[in-house]
């Protein structure tokens, strides 16, 4: 009798469909999810250097944000407990007003838009950021 001989032979090679497949379903995931995940306060921050900064009237409503983290509206202090129901007050009182948040360049980055969110969420939609004017030779 004589040895059976085998047909088969060993694949060297990868097969790379099912891994593309795997990688497209992956990528359709990632791109519907993406925006999702992404959530804050719209804000288009004013230039630093621009020549007319905003002339702040009497009557316009100015948050204010102190080194040392104090809260002021308008000049008058106010605690971060309070702010929330302040804000919300002054959204329906004064619908479509502008508030102004001030904010000295040593405060952390995330409390200043912490205290943007609670305008934000208490129905501000229209925030502006005030800067000053950026003199000759301060800049890095």
């Amino acid at each position: 009798m004589e040895p059976m001989k085998s047909d088969m032979t060993t694949l060297s090679e990868i097969n790379v469909t099912p891994f593309v497949d795997v990688m497209l379903v992956l990528l359709i995931i990632f791109m519907v999810t993406a925006p999702m995940l992404f959530q804050g306060v719209d804000v288009d921050l004013p230039d630093a250097n621009a020549k007319n900064n905003i002339e702040l009237s009497k009557e316009e409503l100015v948050l204010s944000v102190t080194k040392d983290r104090k809260i002021f509206l308008n000049k008058v202090p106010v605690t971060l407990d309070e702010l929330p129901g302040k804000l919300e007050k002054l959204a329906s009182d004064r619908k479509g007003e502008n508030l102004f948040l001030r904010s000295d360049k040593d405060v952390p980055y995330g409390f200043v838009v912490r205290i943007m969110a609670m305008a934000r969420s208490a129905g501000i939609t229209r925030l502006g950021m005030v800067t000053e004017e950026e003199q000759e030779g301060q800049r890095k």
